[in-house]
């Protein structure tokens, strides 16, 4: 009887973490079959919006572009904006903030002869409670006069030819498909980042791809739908909306100003649309590792309201849907080949594993293709995954060091952030 009972707890000793791991992978298969069939198709990564009609009237656009230390960065992408044919009025705002490089100077060179108008305007001291680029934008604003529709678009941000006559476009709802004739309020578009350089190759289509996750691009356009966000890069705004909302105002304190614009128009009722786009391009170099890590620890526990309960949940849930199921095919198969006690038990963690893992590459897939890398990265999935949770991390631990949203030295202030968290 001692023997057999001792035979029993050793087989239990050894079953157990099999079971356990079978139980977390078959919860991430179950995640994942929702994510991919139920999460509004997030990961089919389709370029748009999609192509139109000339409206009867082109209205009067004016382009926000708030710049701070861009110099460099401004002869590649300013002259395409400037540049761009339009048949109403358009106009571009360059606001200078506070630049130590002669930013001012640089766009005011590049507008010399352009096609738009230019105006160059600095953004002055910043007022207690607003977050930098947001009050340059609002300076902007004010500077832009009475446009129809304001453009806001970074620094870093290159257009291609014909992209701000789409985006009017689409903003007025001039489609033959009937379904987009009440136009837009706000149409966002996701710039494509620069790949060149290993480390941007590995970490920036996982960049998009769980921006989608968060905010499924279907469910931004979905007028019902709770889901409200936009990409900082390319944002064009029906003034009115804005203003109606409360302006810039509204969201003055805000660390991550897209999502919250974008919420701020969907909130009081305006229509959104968030595509990706190969027109807007971000000519802002990555290309180290510690420099991506930076871009994405500066927000991610801002994203996350500085939340210590949904950081937990977060990381935990990175874990699960993305360590889990590489792990368990993994030991599923050392199981079997070294003769576990509970073969079938071996197999099927292998099994849900491994149909886990490749459910996880099929939804990577699109964003690997939208980006013209091989598909076969997308089996890496689970380690980039496990690198954005560190990255998140590390963002929670840079916001309780006083460090939180760092950006081209500034630091927004713990007391200030966390109240903007809960805008």
């Amino acid at each position: 009887m001692v023997v057999v009972w001792s035979t029993r707890r050793a087989v239990a000793a050894r079953l157990g973490p099999v079971v356990v791991l079978g139980f977390a992978a078959a919860l991430a298969l179950v995640g994942w079959v929702y994510l991919a069939a139920g999460h509004g198709w997030f990961w089919r990564a389709e370029p748009g919006p999609p192509a139109g009609v000339d409206p009867a009237v082109w209205p009067e656009v004016a382009a926000v572009v708030p710049a701070r230390n861009e110099a460099t960065l401004l002869p590649e992408t300013l002259p395409s904006l400037l540049g761009q044919e339009y048949a109403g009025r358009f106009r571009v705002v360059v606001v200078d903030d506070g630049s130590e490089d002669g930013t001012a100077a640089a766009a005011e060179r590049l507008g010399r002869g352009a096609a738009a108008e230019l105006c160059v305007v600095r953004a002055g001291e910043r007022p207690a409670g607003w977050a930098g680029k947001v009050w340059a934008m609002a300076q902007g604003v004010r500077a832009a006069g009475e446009p129809e529709f304001l453009l806001f678009t970074d620094a870093d941000i290159a257009y291609a030819p014909g992209t701000l006559i789409r985006l009017v476009r689409a903003a007025t709802g001039a489609h033959h498909d009937a379904d987009h004739d009440a136009g837009y309020d706000l149409v966002s578009l996701l710039a494509t980042l620069r790949t060149r350089t290993a480390w941007e190759r590995a970490i920036v289509p996982a960049f998009v791809y769980f921006f989608a996750l968060l905010y499924p691009f279907r469910r931004v356009r979905r007028p019902g739908a709770r889901t409200a966000a936009a990409a900082g890069g390319c944002m064009f705004v029906r003034a009115a909306t804005l203003a109606g909302a409360g302006g810039l105002a509204a969201i003055g304190g805000a660390l991550i100003d897209d999502v919250a614009l974008g919420r701020l128009i969907k909130g009081h009722g305006g229509r959104c649309r968030l595509d990706l786009s190969r027109d807007v391009v971000s000519r802002r170099p990555y290309p180290r590792l510690a420099d991506l890590w930076t871009m994405i620890a500066r927000s991610a526990y801002t994203q996350l309201r500085y939340s210590p309960p949904l950081l937990a949940g977060t990381v935990l849930g990175l874990v699960l849907l993305f360590g889990v199921p590489p792990v368990a095919a993994v030991a599923g198969i050392i199981g079997l080949v070294i003769g576990h006690p509970a073969p079938a038990a071996a197999a099927m963690g292998a099994a849900i594993g491994l149909g886990t893992w490749a459910i996880m590459a099929v939804t990577y897939a699109p964003t690997l293709r939208f980006y013209r890398l091989s598909v076969l990265r997308a089996s890496a999935l689970p380690l980039v995954a496990l690198a954005y949770a560190a990255m998140t991390l590390d963002s929670a631990r840079r916001y309780h060091s006083g460090l939180g949203g760092a950006w081209k030295g500034r630091t927004l202030a713990a007391r200030d952030a966390a109240r903007d968290a809960n805008q």
